[in-house]
């Protein structure tokens, strides 16, 4: 363990340090059997079993599909909830590692750390229902399929806040980038907005040696996948952030070299943290392709599909959650005014409907195979951070739901 860690403080970190050595077996187990989004069977069937052993005092399975929730009453009756979340879907990737708990399932991995999530989410609930040291309840929410299925969303769909009528909500996500021990947060945006761009080019295909009796849409798509990146440059104001990216084409066949296909398709993706933005980017790029489009004597289609808003956290949930942490790790190791990113998180649905916070907690290299970033065939969870993540999140529902 590095130096901050050591230096944590708190009943919940000394505690949940103990057993670490349970947690780290778990979090390894969970890795070896990874399962997409609201396909967790195996995973919700280990925390359920996980929290019947703590003590959990109500579970609640098949929320959202796959999704479980555990409540936990403290010692104290105030009527008051607070939500802790974690997330339990992997990926579909081909693990390339070579960790003794590696995959056991091809092509499919935890390469984002949900593993650890869940784990942490677990760990706090151990601790909780031992200690009981609040006044209220805590609704620990372990969410399927945030991975591009809006797990969350389906949660609330399916009754979340109408069950478990819950004040705040948190949640956090392990950054390979931040060193063990520190923690980060910011009072407003998290994570950006993710939308998805599917621009259908239709022209008239033919003899690649008589293109002149063609309307050339990969042709045209080439002169689209270069315009669009002036909208940004040119349509975004300098102080907000947005980012275009088209990151597939697909026309015609590679064995065919002299064929002029008669359709292509561009698909591509669109962050962002303003609804406004976010608006103008739509309308322009329906202008600018349909535009180009004509231009050339074909036509094109944008078809604009929002998956995830914006993870904005709200401003006194997030100094507070700032606090908690300073209380565990000391404000040095305190980003208060954490850079957002450009990836996109489905808590943002549970954050449109309840104030709170989502937090990143340092991981730097893991289990001595150095620094791998998130969605890599690499990466692996620092089982170093688990004491340090449970910790956090019991006491965040510790210090939100006092004892008088």
């Amino acid at each position: 363990m590095l130096a901050p860690l050591l230096k944590a403080n708190g009943a919940a970190f000394a505690r949940i340090r103990e057993f670490h050595p349970e947690l780290t077996s778990f979090r390894r187990d969970l890795h070896a059997h990874p399962e997409l989004g609201f396909e967790e069977i195996y995973t919700s069937g280990r925390v359920r079993q996980a929290l019947e052993i703590c003590g959990v005092d109500e579970i609640h399975t098949g929320i959202g599909k796959t999704g479980v929730v555990g409540l936990i009453h403290g010692k104290q009756k105030s009527g008051r909830m607070i939500g802790l979340r974690a997330d339990m879907d992997a990926l579909p990737m081909t693990e390339h590692g070579t960790v003794a708990w590696k995959s056991v399932k091809p092509g499919l991995m935890h390469g984002c750390g949900h593993d650890g999530h869940t784990t942490m989410l677990t760990g706090a609930a151990r601790y909780l229902a031992e200690t009981r040291n609040f006044a209220g309840t805590a609704v620990l929410i372990f969410q399927p399929g945030e991975e591009g299925f809006a797990g969350a969303k389906a949660m609330i769909e399916d009754g979340l806040f109408e069950r478990f009528p819950i004040e705040a909500a948190y949640a956090m996500h392990n950054w390979p980038a931040m060193r063990p021990g520190e923690i980060g947060v910011n009072p407003g945006p998290m994570m950006a907005a993710a939308d998805r761009i599917t621009i259908t080019i239709t022209g008239k295909g033919g003899h690649g040696a008589h293109a002149y009796l063609t309307v050339d849409p990969v042709l045209v798509a080439g002169h689209i996948i270069t315009a669009v990146q002036s909208i940004v440059s040119r349509n975004v104001k300098p102080v907000d952030s947005a980012v275009i990216s088209l990151c597939a084409l697909q026309a015609g066949d590679v064995h065919a070299m002299s064929v002029i296909p008669g359709e292509a398709t561009l698909v591509g993706t669109v962050r962002s943290f303003n609804p406004q933005v976010q608006e103008m980017i739509e309308r322009r790029l329906q202008e600018l392709c349909s535009g180009i489009a004509q231009s050339f004597g074909a036509t094109a289609y944008v078809h604009y599909e929002r998956i995830y808003p914006a993870t904005i956290n709200s401003p006194a949930e997030a100094k507070f959650a700032a606090d908690v942490a300073a209380s565990l790790v000391g404000e040095d190791h305190v980003k208060r005014s954490m850079e957002p990113s450009m990836g996109a998180e489905d808590f943002s649905f549970m954050l449109q409907a309840k104030p709170g916070a989502y937090l990143r907690l340092g991981q730097g290299e893991a289990n001595g195979i150095g620094a791998c970033f998130l969605h890599n065939s690499r990466y692996d969870f620092n089982d170093d951070v688990l004491p340090l993540g449970s910790a956090l999140l019991a006491s965040l529902v510790e210090q939100a739901l006092p004892v008088r």
